[in-house]
């Protein structure tokens, strides 16, 4: 009975306790700019209560006893800002902050956005990337860009310069979500792999999942990337010009109304590398044609932002991604992806309820023109919304939320008999989730439950994830999930080099599994789990390594080896892939230093035998080093070199006459000439060179005035021109190099 008093009496009290709370919440913002701040920390001054900002740069400190407080904003490398409010029983505060950039310079940095959010999301198999960031990494052409930092984030495969394609953990590129204010982007990189169709200066972060994503993420079984961009800024006019010899650059943003509560972004950037190259790469890359690099792009982009004067904000954003590959009298590659979408933010009035919202509109089409076949393409078009809810609490929070998302899919191409293929189909996709995170001082802990409909079936996908405080400096973590996804790739995993890459929903005509019973889903399925150490070394070093299964237990592929059409279109595969990425990070104010070694097995199984995909790299190896020197730091050197173990290919065994019969019964097998025809040895038996290339720039900033700078920027790409091989033409056995030693000057005025 006492015992049962007991509770009950600390019952009563923590019910009147927090009956006499209330919440604070809000934003903080650039004061010069008016862009949100992300992660920087504000608390109750002379309490230990308080709560770090998020990408949108809001804060929400819950559940705080009534009464006068002193609330205050701390961010390195600025100035603490201070506000007294008085929080009232049962009431909700909205207070927004400002902080100014400090005229202090600080001669290191003692503590990391990045790090801080270590200690407060579980965040396994995550990599958060800000413009920053990607200044860090060789400017190849004089601008930075998202491409080339993807390339040394632990697990990520690049298959080449050309042509190359991101592998992230096994999973192949369709099988990566991009999402771009949370609209799907279908093709994220250009044809030449050293740019993305993405600005640097609109990004604002970049968060990118390799594995083990919480419930908030579905509909691929790889990998996610969440891309957010800026709002630009609200107070006055700024922005960057560049050229360079492979492109130029506008990118404007600026107050639109004038009141300080609307802005907008415009970025546009193109590329005359096939007009460039001819000038002044002509004879080390000749084995392309007369003309050149025959690659070509232009990337188009628009933002508009209005805010509330409590945070809540909407904006409207639309995009043009636009790229040619021409390889004169050979073929002719083109593709282009627009879109328009919004999204929003809402704060209600007295409720600690966050609302998010988006809604967008996307198109990609893709067309193959050979001379020595018919046209191929591919379209994919369509729509999504989504709606989230967070409800924030003491010790964590609940976000939950849907998606709708519907498409269509038009893709035509031929096989190699030219017998046509083509699917036309339009369908829907449905998915609820919830996420709820626990903290306390040693555990984050953040279960998840994700419900996926398809028009061919249901999916229910549990998610965990949690970390292990061990101490300030040590943390262990671990994630696991189910995962699947309903459209696939017109490239199949066995292709070595193909830049058609068209997109199709998955087909409901599937073969049965191999003791004659039908798949039970039509969709396809996987399976991973994550675990890791994250260890503060120092101040300035931080160290990780992370171990991961991914279990793909079911793939659909396209059938590369149909003959006619009484054959399967399709077949389908399982795999598995696992490996040990480590990650070893030094940074101060002067010198940044980025060193990756990657091991991993990839296999495949088709139900008659087991290999490895041509994406499968057994070791892979990325050292970054970034040094500022010279008066206030205006010189800056930066260096990527990156080694690679050779990549799988089928082997040639021989060649022989191949009599098509043309003409049928009719056809005179004894005096007609037949096609060349090739023997392959055993599918991706053999293996391709290693491959290496060391990148470097050098820069230089020069202020102009208060506003305003010029920077100079020389690189050289493959700087001791490795010959890394591109592909090998079998008939004319003749080899094909990835891209040769190439310089590059550019320079641009930040105003």
């Amino acid at each position: 009975m006492r015992k049962f008093l007991l509770l009950l009496s600390i019952s009563l009290f923590t019910t009147i306790a927090y009956s006499q709370t209330g919440n604070i919440r809000g934003f903080v913002y650039d004061k010069n700019s008016a862009e949100p701040i992300m992660f920087c920390n504000v608390i109750l001054k002379g309490t230990t209560i308080g709560a770090s900002t998020d990408i949108n740069g809001m804060y929400n400190i819950s559940k705080v006893l009534v009464g006068d407080y002193t609330l205050m904003v701390t961010y390195i490398g600025y100035d603490t800002s201070t506000v007294n409010i008085t929080l009232k029983k049962g009431k909700v505060i909205t207070q927004n902050l400002e902080i100014s950039e400090s005229s202090v310079k600080l001669n290191e940095v003692r503590i990391s956005a990045e790090r801080s959010e270590m200690k407060t999301e579980v965040k396994a198999a995550a990599i958060k990337i800000t413009k920053q960031d990607m200044e860090m990494i060789p400017n190849i052409g004089g601008e930075p860009d998202l491409a080339q930092y993807m390339q040394v984030i632990p697990g990520v495969v690049f298959t080449g310069d050309q042509g190359g394609q991101l592998y992230i953990r096994g999973g192949s590129p369709i099988q990566n979500k991009v999402l771009l204010d949370g609209m799907t982007i279908y093709s994220p990189f250009h044809s030449i792999g050293l740019f993305s169709v993405f600005d640097t200066d609109i990004i604002r972060n970049t968060d990118v999942y390799t594995g083990g994503f919480s419930a908030e993420y579905g509909g691929r079984i790889s990998s996610i990337m969440d891309i957010k961009t800026i709002d630009g800024n609200k107070k006055e006019f700024g922005g960057k010009v560049s050229a360079n010899t492979f492109g130029s650059k506008l990118f404007v943003e600026g107050p639109l109304l004038g009141n300080g509560k609307s802005s907008f972004v415009f970025s546009g950037k193109t590329s005359y590398l096939d007009k460039s190259s001819e000038i002044l790469y002509k004879e080390p890359i000749l084995y392309f044609d007369d003309k050149g690099l025959p690659y070509s792009y232009t990337d188009l982009y628009g933002k508009f932002s209005l805010h509330g004067n409590n945070g809540s904000k909407i904006n409207v954003f639309g995009f043009n991604f636009q790229d040619k590959v021409d390889y004169e009298d050979i073929s002719e590659l083109n593709w282009t992806s627009q879109g328009i979408g919004s999204e929003f933010i809402l704060i209600p009035g007295n409720s600690p309820v966050l609302i998010e919202g988006n809604f967008a509109y996307s198109s990609y089409d893709i067309s193959l023109d050979e001379e020595a076949s018919p046209l191929r393409k591919s379209g994919i078009d369509g729509f999504n919304m989504g709606f989230d809810f967070t409800y924030f609490q003491p010790k964590g929070k609940i976000k939950y939320g849907f998606d709708i998302h519907g498409f269509s899919t038009d893709f035509t191409t031929y096989n190699s008999v030219n017998s046509k293929i083509e699917q036309k189909e339009n369908t829907s996709e449905f998915s609820a989730y919830i996420n709820y995170q626990f903290n306390t001082t040693r555990f984050i802990i953040e279960p998840g439950f994700r419900l996926q409909k398809y028009t061919l079936g249901v999916s229910p996908e549990p998610r965990l994830g949690m970390k292990y405080i061990a101490s300030d400096r040590l943390r262990f973590k671990v994630s696991s999930g189910y995962y699947s996804q309903n459209i696939l790739s017109t490239t199949s995993d066995r292709d070595v080099v193909n830049l058609f890459s068209g997109i199709i929903s998955s087909p409901e005509e599937i073969p049965d599994q191999a003791d004659g019973n039908p798949y039970k889903n039509k969709f396809q399925k996987a399976r991973h789990l994550i675990a890791g150490v994250e260890y503060d070394i120092s101040r300035r070093i931080d160290f990780q390594i992370e171990g991961y299964i991914k279990d793909f237990t079911q793939l659909t592929n396209i059938n590369r080896n149909m003959t006619s059409n009484a054959d399967d279109e399709f077949i389908i595969e399982n795999g598995v892939a696992k490996g040990v990425d480590a990650l070893l990070k030094f940074k101060s104010k002067k010198l940044y230093i980025w060193a990756v070694y990657s091991i991993g097995i990839i296999t495949r199984n088709d139900g008659e035998k087991t290999y490895n995909p041509h994406f499968d790299r057994r070791h892979n190896m990325n050292f970054v080093t970034s040094y500022k020197f010279g008066k206030n730091d205006s010189w800056k050197a930066d260096m990527r070199w990156n080694l690679g173990s050779g990549f799988p290919f089928t082997q040639t065994q021989g060649f022989y006459e191949n009599l098509t019969f043309s003409e049928g019964i009719n056809t005179d097998y004894t005096s007609t000439n037949g096609e060349l025809g090739i023997e392959y040895a055993e599918l991706n038996e053999g293996r391709l060179p290693y491959y290496h290339r060391l990148d470097a720039s050098i820069s230089k900033s020069i202020k102009l005035n208060k506003n305003s700078e010029l920077d100079m920027t020389l690189s050289v790409t493959n700087a001791y021109n490795r010959e890394n091989i591109f592909y090998f033409n079998r008939v004319k056995y003749e080899r094909v190099n990835q891209l040769p030693l190439m310089p590059s000057f550019g320079a641009s005025i930040t105003f």
